[in-house]
């Protein structure tokens, strides 16, 4: 494990994307973009790559810093309050309101992360989806310019309700979209969109892993590695 203080996350904020560049182009009908590697534990205020329309009728790569910033935020620091958006309430919440309308995105990933448990006995999982080794969850992003410096750019993740599955986990689930949702999302009305916003309703795997997804630091392949049983168990 990475030294330091392990803090067990809070919903959603680890994911990963061990993914080759070539196949996520090839997914989401976009460039290879030279700065995709894989990654096996994303955490806040990290980079990552995310899906948008380009304005002229394509999708695009980028790569942006989790935790999204609104415009009129003072500095960075907001971000890692806002690293999810409630579906609920997207039309609603100052920060998101004006993303939702006109810069949505989706984010490329593979699985991701939960926890359940006692604090100090939490057991992590991994969770993926069968018939999808790559998905996508829908998100928002954000440009937000500096008094000095260049702009940067944010993303956030959309929750719902927990599906069945994941409700045995934790009562929140990333939205994960329909493979033939994304043009929907990304540029569709907003109405259409907001509906995409539900509990995923195809079957989800979940899996218990080993302790080193606690530390942001480790973002290794071991991450993805089964608990030792005699050590970890089911809380």
């Amino acid at each position: 494990m990475g030294a330091g203080t392990t803090r067990i996350p809070a919903m959603c904020s680890r994911y990963f994307l061990d993914a080759d560049g070539n196949i996520i182009a090839y997914t989401f009908q976009v460039p290879v973009h030279e700065r995709i590697r894989k990654r096996f534990n994303i955490a806040p205020t990290q980079e990552a790559p995310v899906v948008r329309a380009d304005g002229g009728g394509a999708r695009e790569v980028a790569i942006l810093r989790w935790g999204l910033v609104p415009s009129w935020a003072r500095d960075l620091k907001i971000g890692s309050q806002m690293i999810n958006a409630r579906a609920e309430t997207l039309a609603e919440k100052p920060a998101f309101r004006d993303a939702v309308k006109q810069r949505r995105c989706i984010v490329p990933a593979t699985g991701f992360f939960e926890w359940r448990g006692e604090p100090g006995k939490k057991q992590a999982y991994a969770i993926t989806v069968p018939d999808r080794p790559l998905f996508a969850f829908a998100g928002l992003w954000e440009r937000w310019k500096p008094k000095q410096g260049d702009p940067v750019e944010t993303f956030t993740i959309v929750t719902t309700d927990a599906n069945p599955v994941i409700a045995a986990i934790h009562d929140r689930m990333p939205v994960i979209l329909p493979a033939d949702a994304y043009d929907d999302w990304l540029a569709g009305p907003v109405d259409k969109a907001l509906a995409l916003l539900r509990p995923y309703a195809s079957p989800v795997a979940t899996r218990r892993i080993g302790p080193l997804v606690g530390s942001s630091r480790n973002d290794v392949p071991e991450v993805l590695a089964d608990p030792v049983p005699d050590l970890l168990k089911d809380a």
